[in-house]
């Protein structure tokens, strides 16, 4: 049988990691996944990239049903990420409890790491928004780096480098990066989380493994390594 070609976001990497090999096991099935961040994996299914199944936020895969690249009934969610703020190890935490202390401690900082807002990861689009709300975004663009998206893009990588002061990107996406310090979920009036979800493609070769590749990916046992993992279902 035809191997199942999964294109996912990064945030989803530790998950799969853990629970991919199982699932292998026994199904007899092998599934090769790529990562890059959701709005450019969704850009390039959308422009014709052939996979078996892809998991990006839910409202790209609604995007992707109404193009016809996804199979519509297919959808499956499998995690909700928040965003998170991480330091160098052992920096002092700032306080991020509410929206006003946030936008303090960005102001306060000299360097800070996200995603991309254009072509990046969902997180980048969702902060920049977040940030002309709050007023914010004029005086903190001099000070922004943006990750180069996927594996290894991550903005925790950054913060191991000491490269910059500040790193928010998906709790997931800071926890697979050891060697940094992670202070907590946003808050309130700058937090949005993403529900990642997985679709069937259109295209798909091996369309009986991918739905049961995301039926698998939606079951209790794997809920259980999506929390390990900060993230919610």
């Amino acid at each position: 049988m035809p191997d199942i070609k999964l294109i996912t976001s990064t945030a989803m990497k530790s998950v799969l990691e853990d629970t991919l090999p199982k699932f292998e096991r026994e199904s007899g099935h092998k599934v090769v996944p790529s990562y890059g961040p959701s709005p450019r994996l969704t850009k390039q299914i959308g422009e014709g990239e052939v996979c078996d199944a892809a998991i990006v936020g839910a409202q790209n895969i609604e995007d992707l049903i109404k193009q016809g690249k996804m199979a519509a009934g297919s959808a499956v969610a499998i995690a909700a990420s928040p965003i998170a703020l991480a330091v160098q190890k052992g920096a002092p935490k700032p306080d991020i409890s509410t929206a006003e202390k946030f936008s303090q401690a960005l102001l306060a900082a000299k360097s800070i790491a996200m995603s991309n807002p254009v072509g990046g990861g969902t997180s980048g689009g969702i902060l920049m928004r977040a940030f002309e709300r709050l007023g914010i975004a004029d005086a903190i663009k001099p000070k922004l780096t943006f990750g180069a998206g996927g594996p290894a893009g991550l903005v925790g990588h950054y913060l191991v480098r000491k490269e910059i002061e500040i790193g928010i990107q998906q709790m997931p996406e800071l926890m697979m990066v050891p060697g940094i310090d992670i202070v907590g979920r946003l808050p309130d009036g700058v937090q949005s989380v993403t529900v990642f979800t997985g679709g069937v493609s259109t295209t798909a070769k091996n369309p009986d493994g991918a739905t049961e590749l995301l039926k698998f990916l939606g079951s209790p046992e794997v809920a259980a390594v999506v929390r390990g993992k900060g993230m919610e279902i």
